[in-house]
Parts: C-alpha cells; sequence; structure tokens
C-alpha cells in the first residue's frame, strides 16, 4: 500500500479534541503570558527608581528567570492556540482564517522580541567586565530602560492579540457548531485590547479593559475544553466548504 493510500485511510483527528486542545492552550498561554510579562515585572520593577529595581531584579534571580522562561513558553502556547483555531474555523472562511493566522504570527513574533527585552536587565546587571565601561547608575537605568521597552512590546504584541480576537469573534458568530454568544463576547475582548494602541490611555482604563476580556475569553476558554464543539455540525459545514471549493 503506498503512503498516500495509507494517509488517506487514516482517521481524521476529532474536530471535538482540537477544540479542547485550543481551549487548553488558550489557558496556558493566559497563564504564563500573565506570570511573566505582567505579575513578575510588577512584583520587582519600581517606578522611577532604577536602583530600587535593579536590586529587586538581583534580589530575585531565580524568580526572574522563572519569568523569562514563562514568557518564551507562552509565545509556544500562543502559536499552538492560534494554528488550532485555524484548522478549526476554516471551513467558514479560509481567507479570514488564513488573514486572522498571519496577524496572530506577528503578534507571537513581538510576543518571542519580549522574550529578548525580558532577559537583557539581568544581563547587563551581571555582566561583569562586559560592561565595567558603564558606571553601576548608568547599568542601572539601562536595565530599566529595556523593562520599559519590553512593556511597549508587550503592548504592540497586545494589539496584534486584540484584531486577532475580533477576527476570531467574527468566525465564531458565524459558525453553526459554537454558540454565537461566545464570538461577540470574544470580539468585544479584541477591541478592549486594541485600545492598546495608545498605552498611556490603556493604562487608565485597564480595569474594564481587564473585566471586558475576562468577560469575552473565559466563557470560550472554557467551552472549548468541557464542551468542544457540535462535532456534526462542523463537520456539515467543511463538507459545505469542500463542495463550494469545487464549484
Amino acid at each position: 500500500m503506498s503512503t498516500s493510500l495509507r494517509m488517506e485511510s487514516s482517521p481524521d483527528v476529532s474536530p471535538r479534541f482540537l477544540a479542547r486542545m485550543a481551549g487548553v492552550c488558550q489557558l496556558l498561554e493566559a497563564i504564563t503570558a500573565t506570570l511573566g510579562q505582567v505579575i513578575i515585572p510588577h512584583r520587582l520593577a519600581v517606578t522611577d527608581n532604577p536602583a530600587a529595581t535593579a536590586a529587586n531584579i538581583l534580589g530575585n534571580a531565580r524568580l526572574y528567570l522563572c519569568g523569562f522562561a514563562s514568557s518564551v513558553l507562552a509565545v509556544i502556547f500562543h502559536v499552538a492556540w492560534a494554528f488550532l483555531m485555524y484548522d478549526l474555523l476554516k471551513p467558514l472562511h479560509r481567507r479570514i482564517a488564513t488573514f486572522a493566522t498571519f496577524v496572530m504570527l506577528m503578534g507571537c513574533a513581538m510576543l518571542a522580541v519580549t522574550g529578548l527585552l525580558y532577559i537583557a536587565p539581568l544581563l547587563v546587571l551581571t555582566g561583569g567586565s562586559s560592561w565595567s565601561a558603564f558606571t553601576t547608575e548608568q547599568s542601572q537605568a539601562m536595565a530599566a530602560m529595556f523593562l520599559r521597552l519590553n512593556a511597549y512590546a508587550f503592548d504592540i504584541h497586545t494589539v496584534f492579540f486584540g484584531f486577532w480576537c475580533l477576527l476570531i469573534g467574527y468566525l465564531i458568530y458565524k459558525s453553526t457548531f459554537l454558540p454565537r454568544i461566545l464570538g461577540v463576547l470574544f470580539a468585544l475582548a479584541g477591541l478592549a485590547w486594541m485600545l492598546y494602541l495608545s498605552p498611556r490611555f490603556a493604562v487608565r482604563l485597564f480595569p474594564v479593559i481587564a473585566a471586558v476580556s475576562a468577560i469575552g475569553e473565559v466563557p470560550l476558554e472554557m467551552w472549548m475544553i468541557f464542551a468542544g464543539l457540535d462535532e456534526a455540525r462542523w463537520k456539515e459545514q467543511a463538507s459545505a466548504a469542500r463542495a463550494y471549493s469545487y464549484i
């Protein structure tokens, strides 16, 4: 039997299983990104005090490295989540699903850059002779600057993520195999995250943004993990999409 025949005869992965894996990746991405880019940096950084920030980083180096590792893992989980959602939603509109995936890959690329900016302060502060040309104050100021750049890069990622949520929300709304309300709420969460186009404005509204995002993201996450999707209706839409592509 040829390889192609063996591949054709093998059963496809269940779309319900893919949906549940998407929910798991969404949960893991939320945990790792929040821990790495929000909780740990905010615990160690002291506003307008580079010396105190440097002391906190050096005094909690293991915690800081855990934050770095968590940020890197967030990229992996987010890429997996994006591709799983593409597989699930491409029967609805392949071009929009493809565009959404590229948008999220751009966001993940920016999230990967934050990892480099994240580790830079620790390298500067522990560089030894490599940074001997700089005074202690200058090294502390550079570390604080890298932290600020990391925050801005994460804001850029957040905008891409928000636009992706908007597109994915639209596709979920157009589907018959997921509740439409999940698509509406997810799209609203995306609009809220896109307010980071103006970081200063978004910071002032962060409690509202966080509330809207929780209302939009958590229901989808829980639904995907515990319910998956309506497999029969997914197959109907997938079959209709294949039939339309042959016309």
